[in-house]
């Protein structure tokens, strides 16, 4: 499996395979509540880890804190090369609704909470979620962000859920590692969903591969192969593959700045996932796929 760089001009960057696992699957309905299958969602971490994924994506919005407990109750101790990366900026209301939770006593707050249930000292990775666009200013929110950096909370920091605009001011402001923005085959662009406006990866790839900053996709399966349409399927049929083996494979070679990070709470769908890292497209089947 080959590899990516986070932060490579850091004094501490981090380099990890380049296929991930995010872990919200892993929760109830509606990402909300514990598994159904806790055993096999323990399983599943140890199987991915196990396999060379070293980079796991979480939040402690998700369950609530569900997929936090998981990771440290199947993985703690972490082997040393394991890259946890959470989210803050948004939170979870009794009736499942996501709201934000940006302001730098919320952002600090999410922080120590994260740090409580992963149980570590420092935080690899910390993905800036944000939700409410302008309520808070983003200067205010990457500030108290990297003030917890500089106290040693964090050690890297990262943007999600951004705008060209609003990533180009986030890169103004100090060292963005990462951004995070659903991205799959067929969704692309800015979506707009039931909590909220998405935007989408193509929107900041350029951007991303100028500044080498590595784009983690979410969302690449549950929202992308459904209107995927033929030219997905049809290349797969030919391929012998599934259509979610095919979008993770064509985001793999669409930009080596592009780290995968598919969801699924089944081990043979994981199975399944991790299989796509060895998939070669060639020239001709990325310029079919368009």
């Amino acid at each position: 499996m080959s590899t990516i760089t986070i932060a490579r001009h850091s004094a501490r960057p981090l380099t990890v395979s380049r296929l991930g696992y995010g872990t919200m699957r892993l929760t109830g309905p509606e990402i909300w509540g514990e598994p159904a299958d806790r055993p096999q969602a323990l399983a599943i971490l140890k199987k991915a880890v196990a396999s060379g994924v070293n980079f796991l994506d979480t939040a402690d919005y998700y369950g609530e804190d569900v997929t936090n407990r998981l990771i440290a109750e199947a993985l703690h101790p972490y082997p040393a090369d394991l890259v946890i990366c959470t989210k803050v900026g948004a939170t979870r209301r009794p009736d499942k609704s996501w709201v934000p939770f940006n302001t730098p006593e919320n952002l600090r707050t999410a922080i120590d909470n994260n740090l409580r249930t992963l149980k570590q000292e420092q935080i690899q990775l910390v993905h800036l979620r944000l939700m409410g666009h302008g309520a808070v200013p983003l200067d205010e929110q990457l500030g108290a962000m990297f003030e917890m950096q500089r106290e040693g909370k964090i050690l890297h920091v990262g943007l999600s859920n951004v705008t060209r605009e609003e990533l180009e001011a986030g890169l103004k402001i100090g060292e963005i590692a990462t951004v995070e923005n659903m991205y799959s085959y067929a969704q692309r662009t800015t979506v707009v969903l039931p909590y909220g406006t998405n935007p989408g990866g193509e929107e900041v790839l350029d951007l991303c591969e100028q500044h080498g900053i590595p784009l983690i996709p979410f969302f690449s399966l549950v929202h992308g192969l459904p209107n995927a349409g033929h030219k997905l399927t049809e290349l797969a049929r030919r391929r012998g593959i599934s259509e979610a083996q095919l979008n993770i494979a064509w985001l793999l070679h669409k930009s080596p700045w592009i780290l995968p990070i598919p969801g699924t709470s089944s081990l043979a769908h994981l199975e399944e996932n991790l299989k796509a890292a060895d998939i070669e497209l060639s020239a001709e089947e990325m310029a079919y796929l368009g």
